[in-house]
């Protein structure tokens, strides 16, 4: 039987089975799954009142928060395609990304509006800004919980989607030129969240600290992942150390998201208080640079935390590597398993990770000889949006060819020498990842 793979059944599957579990808590505020869903089924009604329909994009430009997950569910049952947007871009890509998408419609944090404040006359195609704050909305914007609870939360009738259909369109910064808007459907982010679930061990247990924000890969699949297994999901809008710390504790929190960087602001000021967390039951899920060995022993040694470390992009919904020791190095004592896990990792189910060399050969599997690392998986991207020579370039004969430089051990596992991106930072918060 065919059953077509979209998003919607996340949510869908927490609210049946965990609709009066805590869903969402964001500071003050606390959600049910079934609470959260009635807020979706408004947006829903308030999106289509203003004539958004299938295919339409809807742009948010938010930091981590409750009506950002909402939006998740909220677009996708109209037909829409999220589009999230960095917190800290220029003016110029602003102007460029939302033109470029031709979002029909803006919901934007009151904290965040000045960003874009001054180039709403630039913007050809957003016919709607919608402001999240408690403030009255700015002239000639929409206040978006006066908008959206005008609209009764039943069950919404939607749209009819096929897997296919594409559901998100996240711009990721090249290494020259305009941003490129990468397009994937219901289909690759559904399969790479089931892949993701498995690898990561999600459980109804878990409590997630959104740290990195969702609109950066590894912080982007989260919310479907978590949500099909009815986990709690806090929010945090910065990435500060004592932030992080006091949230771990506080609330319990049994994995988060990082990237090298951000752990190693934690790890400083763990140090620097002469303090350790409460406490120890965390998985930690790093990506994006290089890390160092010593994080690994940092974390298990001195934290009593699980350090996993995973590999990927926003081209590939994002995860398609991830690092574990396997049965067969069990028998690894101290810094030999911690060099196992530092290590970028072998294909995640789903995924065909390759390295090979200029002539698209595999490379030898022996840890020294280096090649380029090479995707062909169901989480792969349909296309960059109206960019088919960068299209072109980057997936060759069915395989998307990253720029990644790597090796690979007689294990199979990858470890990346050299990415072709780096991520980048700016006023604590974290706009793209390679």
């Amino acid at each position: 039987m065919f059953v077509p793979l979209l998003l919607t059944d996340f949510l869908d599957r927490a609210v049946l089975l965990y609709g009066n579990r805590t869903a969402v808590i964001d500071g003050s505020r606390e959600v049910t799954y079934a609470e959260l869903n009635h807020n979706v089924n408004q947006l829903s009604r308030a999106l289509n009142d203003l004539g958004i329909k299938k295919g339409d994009k809807a742009a948010y430009l938010t930091r981590n928060c409750l009506e950002l997950v909402e939006g998740y569910y909220g677009v996708f049952q109209t037909g829409a395609v999220m589009t999230p947007l960095g917190t800290s871009l220029s003016a110029e890509e602003y102007v460029f990304i939302l033109n470029h998408s031709e979002s029909r419609v803006l919901i934007v944090e009151e904290a965040l509006y000045s960003r874009i404040s001054s180039i709403t006359d630039r913007l050809e195609t957003v016919e709607h800004i919608i402001v999240i704050g408690e403030s009255p909305a700015p002239d000639k914007c929409i206040h978006y919980h006066s908008w959206r609870d005008q609209f009764p939360g039943h069950p919404y009738d939607r749209v009819e989607l096929e897997e296919e259909d594409i559901a998100t369109l996240q711009y990721t910064r090249g290494t020259t030129g305009q941003p490129k808007g990468v397009l994937t459907t219901h289909r690759s982010n559904y399969l790479h969240a089931l892949s993701a679930m498995h690898h990561l061990r999600v459980s109804d247990r878990d409590r997630l600290l959104h740290v990195l924000p969702m609109h950066h890969a590894n912080g982007w699949g989260a919310p479907f992942i978590y949500t099909a297994n009815g986990a709690v999901q806090v929010m945090q809008q910065d990435m500060e150390a004592p932030v992080t710390a006091q949230h771990i504790d506080a609330y319990h929190i049994t994995v988060v998201h990082m990237t090298p960087p951000v752990l190693q602001t934690l790890l400083d000021y763990y140090k620097t208080q002469s303090i350790s967390p409460v406490n120890r039951d965390v998985r930690l899920v790093v990506s994006g640079e290089i890390p160092p060995q010593d994080f690994v022993h940092q974390v298990e040694t001195e934290l009593d935390w699980e350090f996993v470390q995973v590999y990927g992009m926003t081209e590939t919904s994002p995860l398609v590597a991830v690092s574990k020791v396997r049965p067969q190095h069990q028998h690894l004592t101290g810094g030999q398993k911690e060099k196992v896990k530092a290590k970028t990792g072998f294909p995640m189910i789903g995924a065909n990770v390759k390295v090979v060399d200029e002539e698209g050969e595999e490379i030898p599997r022996d840890g020294t000889a280096v090649g380029e690392i090479i995707i062909r998986s169901n989480h792969v991207m349909e296309s960059y949006l109206k960019n088919p020579e960068e299209t072109s370039q980057s997936i060759k004969n069915g395989w998307l060819h990253t720029g990644d430089r790597a090796v690979i051990d007689p294990d199979g596992y990858i470890e990346i020498k050299e990415r072709k991106r780096k991520t980048a930072y700016s006023s604590s918060y974290m706009d793209t990842m390679p």
